[in-house]
């Protein structure tokens, strides 16, 4: 990732929350990056960031073996924040006491502000009482040198501390939850206030800054970029475009996993408006018969990358080479397709070849959004001029309906959910509800039920709608549509498609992660 002179270096100990922590500093107009804590001391020293937040753990600083935060954070002279378990190890690194065993907080709790404070200041007065989002089982028990109490709540009588000669600031709630209705601006304090960094960062810095990075990078070398069509490849093919011209060459390759009429209207677009070189490669039948007696969804998504990038391999040797292949590669991907806390994370998105290429291949990737969340590519589409219609687009996997088949994957089955989909989003459009939903899909179950349709029985597939609200697809939430729409799209889907006789609504929420079907 490119190295900004102003950065908020966040260590992540495995929260589930942490992106919800770098998304309110970039809010505040602050760049940030998140790094593991078993790799912090590196970045640490790398990055020189300006200040540094602790993010939460499911660990106990109590257990032997527990993550730390590099000890240079607390020696650089630099504003530290700690946020719940970095709270605890913040003290307990710098000679504080934490224990186990004591009165536990899980979700809403009232914080009674006891001290003014830097962090406080301009949100909070001493003597004030305000809901916090709560969620520890140890708490401090001793504080530090040069720290004082400045908030206590019911099962915390360290609630939040302060040393304001060193600027250390920690806080056993979760500022960075919408269920602590003021957190956001306590962290633009500790960024603008404490730390003292200026909204600087926006999409039209931004903007410059990639077409340098990318001219740097690249040189005079040739370029393919992989074109799906969706915001992200698109933004990252404009900003290619803008740094190297014609060094650039766009493939749309249909994998035959493409919602209905998709390639033939990506095609039409970006001859349309954009002077893009672009190729579109029909692979669809080396895809699905690959695909076909997979049914772990796993497999699926790494038969499909390796596929994918068999057929840019090909296309390159085509154009009489390539020195790089470009990927609309986003932070999320970043974060969801790495381990960074060992037994506490998963890999997510394993399709995504965000640790580089097979070393046959002689390219290396470009990433021009690997820093950015979901709804900065929309901003920075924006910028470079996508019409507003093509940047409120919701989003695709590039695995596409491979993983909206659960089980195995057959030309029919993709048919008849290419069908239903189509019909689900042209309901979702007529209801005007489009631009409120931040992605909708169908997904065919491997489930058969019973049925009657007139006067026999059937004996169909069952089929799942999935729509969900999100900003920057990190967390999501079912959308809450009324049973007459529901009743309406399913009445269609079923009287046009054969092959469904059940249609169900999926109202799962999804806590930061993945938000695909499989």
């Amino acid at each position: 990732m490119t190295t900004h002179p102003d950065t908020v270096l966040i260590i992540d100990f495995g929260s589930q929350v942490t992106q919800l922590i770098a998304r309110r500093v970039r809010e505040a107009g602050v760049y940030c990056q998140i790094v593991p804590f078993q790799s912090a001391d590196e970045a640490f020293r790398r990055i020189g960031p300006k200040a540094v937040i602790l993010s939460g753990s499911p660990h106990s600083t109590v257990e032997i073996g527990s993550p730390r935060a590099p000890e240079a954070v607390f020696s650089a002279g630099i504003p530290v924040l700690g946020i719940c378990y970095g709270e605890q190890t913040m003290c307990a690194q710098l000679g504080g006491k934490v224990e186990a065993g004591h009165h536990r907080e899980f979700g809403r709790a009232f914080l009674e502000v006891q001290e003014d404070c830097a962090l406080f200041e301009g949100v909070w007065a001493k003597g004030t009482r305000h809901q916090v989002w709560m969620s520890h089982g140890d708490r401090v028990t001793a504080l530090p040198p040069g720290f004082q109490v400045v908030g206590t709540s019911t099962g915390a009588p360290f609630a939040a501390i302060a040393d304001e000669r060193r600027k250390f600031y920690a806080v056993q709630f979760h500022p960075e939850v919408a269920h602590t209705p003021d957190g956001a601006k306590l962290l633009q304090n500790f960024v603008h206030r404490i730390a003292g960094l200026e909204a600087k960062w926006t999409m039209a810095a931004y903007r410059g800054q990639a077409v340098e990075a990318i001219r740097q990078q690249v040189g005079t070398g040739k370029v393919i970029c992989a074109l799906s069509g969706g915001v992200d490849s698109s933004v990252a093919a404009l900003l290619i475009h803008e740094a190297v011209g014609d060094q650039l060459t766009c493939i749309l390759v249909d994998h035959g996993l493409m919602r209905k009429n998709e390639a033939a209207d990506v095609v039409a677009m970006f001859h349309q408006h954009y002077n893009l070189p672009l190729i579109l490669v029909d692979a669809s039948d080396r895809f699905i018969s690959a695909l076909e007696g997979l049914t772990d969804p796993e497999a699926k998504r790494k038969t499909i990358g390796r596929l994918f990038i068999e057929v840019f391999e090909e296309e390159a040797k085509k154009l009489g080479g390539a020195d790089f292949l470009a990927q609309g590669t986003l932070y999320p991907d970043v974060i969801e397709s790495v381990s960074f806390t060992g037994a506490t994370s998963s890999t997510i998105k394993s399709h995504h070849n965000v640790g580089g290429l097979p070393e046959r291949m002689n390219m290396k990737l470009v990433e021009p959004l690997r820093e950015l969340f979901k709804d900065e590519v929309r901003a920075l589409g924006k910028e470079l001029g996508l019409p507003e219609s093509f940047i409120g687009r919701h989003p695709f996997p590039g695995p596409g309906l491979a993983i909206r088949c659960p089980g195995g994957v057959t030309r029919e089955k993709l048919e008849i959910l290419r069908e239903a989909d189509a019909i689900y989003l042209d309901e979702i459009r007529k209801a005007g509800l489009y631009d409120a939903i931040w992605q909708a899909f169908a997904v065919l179950l491997p489930v058969q039920t019973v049925g009657v349709m007139g006067d026999g029985r059937t004996y169909d597939s069952v089929l799942a709608l999935r729509a969900v609200t999100s900003v920057d697809g990190m967390t999501a939430d079912f959308y809450h549509f009324d049973m007459e729409f529901l009743g309406r799209a399913a009445t269609r889907i079923i009287n046009e498609v054969k092959g469904i006789n059940r249609v169900v609504y999926d109202v799962t929420s999804k806590p930061p992660g993945t938000i695909e079907w499989e």
